[in-house]
């Protein structure tokens, strides 16, 4: 026995499950670090910002666990022609209750002024749970599956709808909406980047584990929100305003009631939005069929969902830093853009111009939704933004389900295809041009929140 090693005890912290858990500790250290630096710089950190920027990034990817697990059981596993029918039932199934529902979320939100960080933690919890129910459907694909996704869509768009409400009272000093908006954004999406190959690599194992993994940092995001400072909750200098001072009787406000160019703004994101559903719809079936040269179908895929993450990447950071004074200027740009590229892709129509396409639209969509943003920010009485951003993130969604059940319906030609994206892009163009035009000119006196 006096010739066997002594065990060296793990009260010393020389054991290796205490030495790679050391090693692991100091990897994490240095990178936490730097998001940490960089999601309170400028002010965050004390404003509150860095929080809900944290926040977001937890969001997109806790979103982009459960869109892995439902894509792979949805679309990827069956051919062509039956995935075309699952995503029809998928649309319909989720979205027409949405679209129902989805009126009913801001008015809801409303009247809880003094619960916004409830809310969020509640809308974290909802998906963590409805996660863990789709786990047991997700390999067969059953019609279970179905009003658990419904579920997990109205706790996104309700935390959706509250976080775009709370950024205005987070502001830092000389911290523009746009840039701030851009900021969030920004963050959310460097995380649906990475949370991607986590999801595949977990789907590996299993189709159930990306869901496991969405429970997980759902549950996370639900402690998360109530790090938020407490002035989010706080109601102080809020009042019950109407959308309208010029209809003072009016029981029904409406966007309509607040600006033109708002509503111009509004619609021409809708046809971005529209755009969005289609190229993902349409590309997809039609890369599966004919792939780009000398590439695999999902080699040709991931170069179109490359393209197009990128230009979003760029768009929302090119908006961290804009300094213009004219959201609805930057709409009708970014939507004359999109129309010129559509239509080169119409006209000259190869496997480089659908992901020049992609990324445009990626790029304009991107800038357009935080111009649309900031307005609503800048217009809308704060008393009822949390119903318009309810109002306005409903017709988008929906927009982009309409876009999304033509590229299904529309026979796999490219031409066609690109043909189609003009003339959705053109509608849109066409009232961003109104917007800019009926914009009207306010008096130096007039207080305004800042935009950018």
């Amino acid at each position: 026995m006096s010739s066997v090693a002594p065990v060296r005890s793990s009260d010393d912290g020389s054991g290796p499950a205490r030495r790679a858990g050391r090693a692991v500790g100091r990897a994490l250290h240095f990178p936490a670090r730097g998001i940490r630096r960089a999601t309170h710089a400028h002010g965050a950190g004390e404003s509150g910002l860095g929080r809900l920027i944290e926040l977001h990034a937890i969001n997109g990817a806790g979103d982009m666990m459960i869109t892995v697990a439902l894509a792979s059981t949805v679309f990827f596993s069956v051919p062509t022609d039956e995935a075309r029918g699952r995503v029809a039932l998928y649309l319909g199934i989720t979205m027409a209750p949405f679209t129902v529902l989805a009126p009913v979320i801001g008015p809801l939100l409303d009247r809880l002024p003094h619960g916004r960080r409830a809310s969020m933690a509640a809308a974290m919890l909802a998906r963590a749970l409805l996660a863990l129910m789709m786990s047991g459907a997700v390999a067969t694909g059953g019609i279970q599956l179905y009003p658990a996704a419904l579920g997990v869509l109205v706790a996104s768009k309700s935390y959706g709808v509250v976080r775009s409400a709370v950024v205005p009272r987070l502001l830092p000093p000389k911290f523009s909406l746009v840039k701030a908006n851009s900021r969030v954004t920004l963050a959310g999406l460097l995380a649906t980047g990475a949370a991607a190959p986590v999801g595949a690599a977990l789907h590996m194992i299993g189709p159930p584990w990306p869901l496991y993994g969405a429970c997980v940092i759902f549950v996370w995001g639900t402690f998360a929100a109530f790090t938020l400072p407490h002035k989010v909750d706080e109601a102080k200098g809020e009042r019950r305003a109407r959308l309208s001072t010029h209809e003072a009787h009016s029981k029904r406000p409406g966007l309509r009631t607040v600006s033109r160019s708002v509503l111009c703004g509004l619609l021409a994101n809708a046809s971005m939005r529209a755009l969005s559903g289609f190229l993902i719809f349409f590309l997809a079936f039609l890369l599966r069929e004919h792939p780009l040269a000398g590439q695999s179908a999902a080699v040709s895929l991931g170069i179109v969902g490359v393209s197009a993450g990128v230009g979003n990447a760029c768009g929302t950071a090119v908006g961290s830093w804009l300094r213009a004074r004219a959201p609805e200027v930057i709409i009708a740009a970014v939507l004359c853009l999109t129309l010129g590229v559509a239509v080169l892709a119409a006209v000259f129509f190869s496997g480089l111009f659908m992901a020049v396409l992609g990324a445009t639209a990626g790029f304009c969509q991107a800038l357009a939704k935080l111009s649309l943003d900031a307005m609503i920010q800048r217009d809308v009485p704060e008393a009822v933004r949390t119903s318009a951003f309810a109002r306005s993130e409903t017709l988008l969604q929906v927009a982009w389900v309409m876009g999304g059940a033509i590229g299904i319906v529309l026979p796999l030609n490219g031409v066609l295809g690109m043909s189609v994206a003009a003339a959705i892009v053109a509608l849109g163009t066409t009232m961003a041009l109104r917007g800019v035009l009926s914009t009207p000119h306010h008096h130096p006196g007039t207080s305004r929140p800042r935009v950018a």
